[in-house]
Parts: structure tokens; C-alpha cells; sequence
């Protein structure tokens, strides 16, 4: 049954876009100890969100936006998409916003499971691989994403309701790059590139300086733990 492509589309873009309020999930359980170990997870955690970030940069969106474009698109595509995600944090610096993490998860998510889509319209293999990847980035984001949300003064009832809501945009989202962007593979490519520069301009903006714990030469080590989960699934696919 799960070889029937819309059943396929819905089963793993769920399954991508449901690791989300499951992050947040674990994240709400308050009080893990000692205190020393708690800090040190939570700094963990938000490093191996960096690097499964970049390596979704580096491994997925960059090699297959390239793809389709030209050289010269891809340069304007990429300036573009840092310049409107550095304009975007000057927006939420100046409203005080705490959601820039809850930004960058969903700058990665929601193309890349555009691009989900469109692998299962196609027909191509790679689509439960990728699907799996999706999931593992989104879980460790949404951990990130519910402490920043928590720590800016949201409730946590609000904040689960929230990214239930965002992980629905993982079946909606597949849906339009199956019967959309599978026939446009230079729009999605545009895209791609696009999250990508947005992606790595929120890594070192706001992930990147909350992953270093004074005292601590551990969580740095998380994010080459996410940036190897990006490699090996790369490596997988062939």
C-alpha cells in the first residue's frame, strides 16, 4: 500500500513534518538532572540543530538547487535569499521577537518537503531517505525552537498547539511539490538555493553563538554529530 504515491506523500511528510511538536514535546519536560546535565543537553541539542541545518545546506539543498539552474541564477538566488533572512532578523530584533529559531526551522522544512513531494511525483528513489533526514533536523529544531519560545514568554500549551500546526504544513507542502514543482524543476531550484542562503545566514546568526557553554567543550560536538547525520544519509542515497 505505501507504494501508491499519495499514500506515500502523506504517510512521510507527516512523519517528516511530525517531528516538530515531538522536539517540542521533549523539550517541555522540565527539570532534568542534575542542573549541569540539563544545561549541558540543551546546549547539545541546539549545536546538533546547527549542524543538521548546514549539512541540509551543503548535502541537499545546494547540490540539488544547482541542478537546475544556471550559474548566474544560482549567484542571484543565494545573494537574495541572505540578504531578505538578514533583513527578516533586523524585523524581528527590532519587534523583540523569540522566534527566529521557529524561523530557521521552517525556512529548512518548508522546501525541503516541497522537494519531497516532487521526488514522490516523479518517482525517483531517495523519497523515504529524505523524508527520514527531514524528521531528524526537525526534531532536534523543534526542541531549539520550544526553549527560545519558552524563554520569550509563550506558553507551552500555545507553543505545542503551534507546531502541530506547523508540522499540517508537511502534507500541505508535499502536495504542492507533487503536483506543482515536479513539472517546474527551475522554480523549485530557485527555492532550493534561495532557503539555503537564508538556512546558513540564521546558523551562525542566532544558532551557532547559543550552541558554546562556558566551561563546556562538549557542545560544539553536536553539531558535528548533525552535520554527520546530513553526510551519512547523503552517502546512503549513492
Amino acid at each position: 500500500m505505501l507504494s501508491e504515491p499519495i499514500v506515500q506523500l502523506i504517510l512521510l511528510t507527516a512523519i517528516a513534518g511530525g517531528a516538530i511538536p515531538v522536539g517540542g514535546w521533549i523539550a517541555s519536560v522540565e527539570s532534568i538532572r542534575p542542573q549541569w546535565l540539563e544545561e549541558e543537553l540543551r546546549h547539545t541539542v541546539i549545536a546538533f540543530g546547527g549542524g543538521a541545518l548546514i549539512s541540509a545546506v551543503a548535502l541537499v539543498l545546494v547540490p540539488e538547487g544547482i541542478k537546475t539552474i544556471a550559474t548566474w541564477e544560482s549567484t542571484i538566488a543565494f545573494a537574495s535569499g541572505g540578504l531578505v533572512f538578514w533583513g527578516l532578523q533586523v524585523w524581528l530584533d527590532r519587534s523583540e521577537s523569540s522566534s527566529s529559531q521557529l524561523v530557521a526551522m521552517l525556512s529548512d522544512f518548508i522546501p525541503e518537503v516541497i522537494a519531497l513531494g516532487a521526488v514522490i511525483a516523479t518517482g525517483e528513489s531517495g523519497a523515504l531517505l529524505l523524508a527520514a533526514i527531514i524528521a531528524l533536523q526537525n526534531l532536534p529544531e523543534g526542541f531549539n525552537s520550544y526553549r527560545e519560545l519558552l524563554s520569550g514568554g509563550l506558553m507551552r500549551g500555545k507553543i505545542l498547539f503551534w507546531f502541530t500546526a506547523a508540522a499540517m504544513l508537511g502534507p500541505l507542502m508535499g502536495a504542492i511539490g507533487y503536483f506543482f514543482f515536479a513539472e517546474q524543476p527551475r522554480v523549485l531550484g530557485w527555492m532550493q538555493v534561495f532557503a539555503a542562503s537564508g538556512i546558513l545566514y540564521l546558523v551562525f546568526e542566532d544558532i551557532a553563538p547559543q550552541a558554546r557553554l562556558k566551561n563546556s567543550s562538549l557542545p560544539p560536538l553536536g553539531a558535528v554529530l548533525g552535520f554527520l547525520l546530513g553526510l551519512i544519509g547523503k552517502m546512503l542515497e549513492g
